[in-house]
């Protein structure tokens, strides 16, 4: 029996939540953290973000490019297989630690952006929201030709940040509310996820059949702890799909080392028509 029909069996059993990272972004053209052959990045942390105007403008001068290319990505074969299988019954919502919300664009109704989502702002100061679109062509009018500038040569960082050398000069924009500090709507390194998001994926992985795992590997706790908490507490079956080894592998019952578009379209596909001529991949 391949990979793909151990996993099919799995999820037969009853509906799946699935938690996904950073690989099922690549093949949509977003680079990844941790993945093989992926260089080393730092992120910007909430410490640093909040240090001053410096940090702060560095930050936008790259995301203000990096964004820019984000909104080029679509959904790929893997996001879609997600979404199908969830239309199929077999799959009852995602857990995304990714911000691009592609997961949504291909179809998935049921969704928790754990970090949140990169086109969304918010204001530190008095809490409002507001839609990231909005904020980049006030930034542009600020900045006239910056993007051009730059060229297109510039890497993308995978939290769809430019990896720029020089920000001198840009400007940033204040909260139109109260004109204060600005910061995307995401988790940074070293913030706390909401507390009610985590609980409510708790909940979804409390009431599933299986915990399936695409796409990352599990380095920082924020995703660890949903399998940890579905293997130790809840004796939950944990499948990982991922290129390269886990943090989490102990805990997986089923592992599987491929790429997520390959592995969950041929999932779907052996869904769709379980039978023995069904399109599937040895992994």
């Amino acid at each position: 029996m391949t990979a793909v029909r151990e996993l099919g069996a799995l999820l037969a059993s009853g509906t799946a939540v699935a938690l996904t990272g950073a690989g099922m972004s690549t093949d949509s053209g977003i680079p990844d953290y941790r993945g093989p052959g992926s260089a080393r990045r730092s992120p910007m942390t909430i410490t640093e973000f909040r240090s001053g105007v410096a940090a702060q403008q560095r930050y936008w001068a790259r995301s203000h490019v990096g964004y820019a290319r984000m909104t080029r990505a679509v959904p790929n074969d893997g996001h879609r297989a997600m979404a199908d299988l969830e239309r199929l019954g077999r799959l009852n919502a995602v857990i995304t630690q990714n911000v691009d919300a592609l997961h949504r664009a291909a179809g998935s109704q049921n969704v928790i952006d754990l970090h949140g989502r990169i086109a969304d702002v918010i204001c530190l100061d008095c809490q409002a929201r507001t839609r990231r679109y909005e904020l980049q062509d006030r930034l542009a009018r600020l900045n006239p030709g910056f993007v051009e500038r730059v060229g297109p040569a510039i890497e993308t960082a995978p939290d769809g940040d430019a990896v720029l050398a020089d920000v001198a000069g840009f400007q940033i924009a204040g909260c139109t509310a109260c004109g204060g500090r600005l910061k995307p709507d995401v988790v940074f390194f070293g913030e706390n996820v909401p507390r009610e998001r985590v609980g409510a994926a708790f909940d979804l992985v409390d009431g599933a059949a299986v915990l399936l795992v695409a796409g990352s590997s599990l380095t920082v706790m924020s995703g660890l702890r949903f399998v940890r908490r579905a293997r130790l507490r809840r004796d939950i079956p944990v499948v990982i799909l991922n290129r390269g080894p886990t943090r989490g592998d102990e805990f997986a019952t089923l592992r599987i080392d491929g790429g997520c578009s390959e592995v969950l379209t041929a999932l779907a596909d052996t869904v769709r028509s379980p039978h023995p001529q069904s399109r599937t991949l040895c992994a």
